[in-house]
């Protein structure tokens, strides 16, 4: 499928363990911060898929079940490894975090707790493509087949079911969009707001 944003195709499907480096470093090098434990569990389930044959695979699965659902139970972060994340993805705080194995996330996004990002109906299973350096407040629900430009900012509580164009700040429910005037600092160097909340 092509990526409406134009950015680059997962990779770690292709360089085992690639960017796990990158994931401690968005996360200030805090190990114990629950938002990378899930990122932990993603990228092996992720890395799993590239295990042939698959009688060796059928282990590595397992395991991969077992580690998710641990990882579900004791931060409330339910993160598939079928859904596509970039690099430097953080999730601040923990807790009532969904995310559609249909989702696709690009570079050096955030989200907080009680953020849903999934289908907008269950006989519809389309979920949102979200660019590179999105914000998504706590309690935001960004659902169905949508399209979520770069450099956009979804403020708390908001619910998100039409396309944000990058630049943009959308709020309130249904929300509405208006033009970003001071995009959100990109890159593993940005400020990562409530780490220290997550340990």
């Amino acid at each position: 499928m092509a990526d409406p944003l134009g950015h680059q195709a997962d990779t770690v499907t292709t360089m085992p363990f690639a960017n796990i480096r990158a994931d401690l470093r968005a996360y200030g090098g805090h190990w114990w911060a629950q938002g990378f434990w899930a990122m932990l569990v993603y990228r092996y389930g992720r890395w799993r898929y590239t295990v042939r044959p698959s009688l060796l695979r059928k282990p590595l699965s397992l395991v991969y079940h077992v580690l998710f659902k641990l990882v579900q139970i004791v931060t409330g972060i339910e993160l598939p490894c079928e859904a596509e994340v970039g690099r430097n993805f953080v999730i601040d705080h923990f807790g009532g975090i969904v995310v559609s194995g249909f989702a696709r996330f690009g570079d050096d996004c955030r989200i907080r707790n009680g953020v849903t990002v999934g289908l907008k109906r269950a006989t519809d299973p389309c979920a949102p493509v979200i660019g590179n350096n999105v914000d998504i407040g706590a309690g935001a629900k960004v659902l169905g087949a949508i399209v979520v430009g770069d450099n956009v900012v979804i403020g708390a509580n908001a619910v998100v079911v039409t396309d944000v164009p990058p630049n943009s700040l959308a709020l309130g429910v249904p929300a509405t969009i208006r033009p970003l005037s001071d995009p959100p600092p990109a890159g593993i160097d940005a400020p990562r707001k409530g780490l220290h909340s997550a340990s």
